[in-house]
């Protein structure tokens, strides 16, 4: 048996959790919505909905969209955007460690 858990960042509805982190951090790595979405298999437009509610409820942008031309175009992490990420991993890991310690604590012996 092993304990499963759900956590995200509330502002007036769900601002960010695991959604959105998953989808900056294919973002972050292809230097595109649209391909972070294909590889997630959602489509674009849920992933842009997805962003756009949780920087509304952030209340600051995560992304900067270029629109295309020649080179195309692309997105990547606002400077706030960084800084959510690299602390939601941080705060995530703490959490995991966390969870797992009470769940040891109270019903390790199931």
């Amino acid at each position: 048996m092993k304990v499963v858990y759900k956590v995200w960042l509330d502002n007036e509805g769900k601002a960010f959790g695991e959604g959105p982190y998953q989808l900056l951090k294919h973002v972050e790595a292809t230097g595109s919505l649209h391909r972070a979405a294909s590889d997630l298999r959602i489509s674009y437009r849920k992933a842009w909905a997805t962003l756009h509610r949780a920087e509304k409820r952030l209340g600051f942008a995560l992304l900067e969209r270029k629109i295309g031309g020649v080179s195309g175009g692309g997105s990547e992490l606002t400077a706030e955007g960084k800084t959510l990420m690299a602390n939601y991993e941080k705060f995530r890991e703490e959490i995991k460690t966390l969870v797992e310690k009470a769940y040891i604590k109270h019903l390790g012996d199931l």
